[in-house]
C-alpha cells in the first residue's frame, strides 16, 4: 500500500521519530514521509512510533492501495524527489 505519514512530535523526540520513519519511508519534507509499505511493515512502524510518542504527540497516516491512485502536485522546490528510484 502507498502511505503518506505526517507527525507532530515534541522537540526532544523529533530526532528519534525522524530516524524511525526514514527506515520505512522516503523523507519528502519536514515531518512528512511517503512510500510503499506492506501491512506488516505499517504495523511495525506504528508500534515503534507509539513507543516513542507521548500524550501531546500526533501521527497521521494516509493510505492508498497504490501511488497511482493519488495525484501529487509539488509547487516550489521538492525537498527529496522519489522519481529517480528504479
Amino acid at each position: 500500500m502507498y502511505v503518506i505519514l505526517v507527525y507532530d512530535i515534541g522537540e526532544k523526540r523529533v530526532g528519534k521519530m525522524l530516524k524511525l520513519c526514514r527506515r520505512y519511508l522516503n523523507w519528502i519534507q519536514n515531518s512528512v514521509f511517503e512510500g510503499e509499505l506492506t501491512e506488516v511493515q505499517l504495523k511495525q512502524l506504528k508500534a515503534e512510533a507509539n513507543g516513542l510518542m507521548e500524550k501531546q504527540d500526533s501521527l497521521i497516516i494516509f493510505k492508498s492501495r497504490e501511488e497511482r491512485w493519488l495525484e501529487k502536485e509539488v509547487i516550489g522546490e521538492e525537498r527529496a524527489s522519489t522519481d529517480q528510484f528504479l
